[in-house]
């Protein structure tokens, strides 16, 4: 009996952990049309030892209504032992959903996307941890073997030249998660760590890599550090697939620049003032506008005339004449010294 209490608790950690591990896996945003190609560009060489290559990815700005691209570079792990697993987007039905990336043990899935530099589609080909230092994979990684010593040569197969960059839907990977991968989505999750956050913020500002303004050949598709994109080992992309157009039956994205309370995407336009006439009614003057007429000088309040009154209305209403009695006539009298007569 005193097991049923520790079972209870057990089995409700795991139920909080299978939430925090879904929670780091999937943001809430959805959109109804699939994100640009992936475009095609160098990587930066590593700044140093530690550092982990993140790929670029396509994020979504609602104050925009509009794809923008977070660009390729190289972070710092959280801690040793740790791989990063990218963000991806995948079809859920009715709209593209996307999946944050998370730093975990092991790489888990990203919708079969092949990013490129160790990322095929499916786990992490470009370096491995070993005795707490991480060793880079020279034949996917731009290493300067000079200054960094823990390499090792394995070739890759990424021959393929799919630039596709979401999962599911029409033109999607057809790529569904392993049982490992799904195991993983239950590990211990670390998130974006502040400098991925920061880099991808700072992308969002940048009016330049939006899709609509690039096309899907952003200026800046790597850089060396995250956040460094006036370092000048930034790298531009080169062009990959058709160029982008978004669907013509979107609502055209809304910039606001400095400020990200833009309006929302398929959204019906703002109502107009109170104070514009509204369509097919005729203009109505302001109050303050409408000039007085100076009322004639020998009316009385009571007899001005209402407003908007035809010309016939505004003459006063005759008084009702009251009925006058008939009166009888009497004879005049005569003076008395008339009606005597005279001797």
């Amino acid at each position: 009996m005193r097991n049923i209490p520790s079972i209870r608790s057990l089995g409700f950690a795991l139920v909080l952990l299978s939430i925090s591990a879904a929670a780091y896996a999937q943001v809430g945003i959805s959109v109804t049309f699939a994100p640009p190609e992936l475009p095609v560009y160098e990587q930066p060489p590593i700044p140093g030892g530690g550092y982990i290559w993140t790929p670029g990815y396509w994020a979504w700005s609602d104050g925009d209504g509009d794809y923008y691209w977070v660009p390729g570079t190289w972070v710092m792990a959280p801690e040793p032992g740790l791989l990063w697993t990218p963000a991806y987007w995948g079809w859920e039905g009715n709209a593209f959903v996307f999946h944050e990336g998370y730093w975990a043990p092991q790489v888990g899935f990203y919708g079969g996307i092949s990013y490129g530099y160790g990322y095929t589609g499916e786990g992490y080909e470009g370096g491995r941890w070993q005795n707490g230092q991480f060793y880079y994979n020279q034949s996917v990684n731009n290493v300067n073997v000079t200054t960094i010593r823990t390499v090792y040569n394995t070739p890759v197969n990424n021959t393929t030249v799919n630039r596709v960059s979401y999962n599911g839907g029409n033109g999607g990977v057809n790529v569904h998660p392993t049982p490992q991968q799904v195991a993983v989505a239950h590990q211990r999750h670390v998130p974006p760590v502040a400098a991925q956050t920061q880099h991808a913020q700072a992308a969002r500002s940048q009016p330049e890599l939006r899709a609509t303004a690039n096309h899907g050949k952003p200026p800046v598709a790597a850089t060396p550090k995250a956040g460094a994109f006036k370092d000048h080992a930034v790298i531009a992309a080169k062009q990959s697939g058709p160029e982008y157009h978004p669907p013509a039956n979107r609502s055209a994205p809304q910039p606001h620049p400095g400020s990200t309370n833009s309006a929302q995407p398929n959204r019906p336009s703002t109502a107009q003032p109170r104070n514009q006439p509204e369509p097919n009614r005729p203009a109505a003057a302001q109050p303050s506008d409408r000039p007085e007429s100076s009322p004639p000088l020998t009316a009385h309040p009571n007899d001005r005339p209402e407003p908007n009154r035809s010309p016939s209305e505004t003459k006063p209403a005759p008084k009702p004449q009251q009925e006058q009695k008939p009166t009888k006539t009497e004879p005049k009298k005569q003076p008395e010294d008339q009606q005597k007569p005279q001797g």
